[in-house]
């Protein structure tokens, strides 16, 4: 226990050291909540909520876990692996399970931070109200955390450096976030794309959260996609992962 909370004060040290690694995560969500929140503040949509509400914050919650679970937290792995850390830990007592750990302790709360300061602007600053099914907005943001984290192992498992981690990572956020509506409505994508964006993370997160906060039921396909991708990438990266 002693070298685990050695580990997460390291590795949170790092992350705050990483300044763009710490900032963009947090910065960028909030940036797009800031532009969008005045005028869909004032629209009502489903059950009276506002656009804000439904639309905009389970967006930039989806946005935050991404980068951090995708991009930041891959990329951090894959440099203790090109650096030999992994390596010099396996002959150590410590076991190098403990540095995923720790990287994902801290990734998780790195997360949380971001998460908690946007819903904090937005009803602070924008009247935003608390989701009307609050346990199931919950709960799906650790389905959402499991699946999404599940894909961030699988990238820092075939990454070899930690620019090819980024870059993998990058890619990834940016395909799941086209397909799952980060720049624009899903209702604009051609039919097969559409249809699928239900089923992969990103876009299955703002869906699941969208009812959440409306307080309508939750598809089913966004619970089974998250689910899925939550173990199949949890399987891939155990089975590909190398510590050297």
């Amino acid at each position: 226990m002693n070298a685990m909370l050695t580990l997460i004060r390291c590795e949170a040290k790092m992350v705050v050291r990483d300044t763009a690694g710490l900032v963009v995560p947090i910065a960028l969500p909030m940036l797009i909540l800031v532009m969008n929140a005045s005028a869909a503040g004032d629209q009502r949509v489903a059950g009276g909520r506002s656009a804000l509400e439904v639309y905009v914050l389970p967006l930039v919650f989806a946005i935050v876990l991404s980068t951090i679970g995708i991009v930041n937290m891959p990329s951090f792995l894959a440099y203790y692996r090109h650096g030999g850390i992994l390596r010099r830990l396996a002959v150590t007592p410590v076991s190098p399970v403990t540095v995923l750990v720790a990287q994902l302790v801290v990734s998780l709360a790195q997360a949380l931070v971001g998460i908690a300061l946007a819903y904090t602007v937005a009803v602070t600053a924008f009247g935003a109200r608390p989701p009307a099914g609050t346990g199931t907005a919950l709960a799906v943001v650790g389905l959402a955390v499991a699946a999404i984290y599940s894909l961030g192992m699988v990238v820092a498992s075939v990454a070899p450096t930690p620019n090819s981690a980024v870059a993998i990572g990058l890619v990834s956020f940016f395909a799941l976030g086209a397909v799952g509506g980060l720049f624009g409505g899903v209702d604009s994508l051609p039919d097969p794309l559409a249809a699928a964006a239900s089923w992969l993370p990103f876009g299955a997160t703002v869906e699941a959260l969208s009812n959440a906060w409306a307080g309508t039921p939750v598809a089913t396909d966004n619970l089974v996609g998250l689910a899925v991708t939550a173990i199949a990438g949890s399987a891939v990266a155990a089975l590909l992962f190398r510590w050297t």
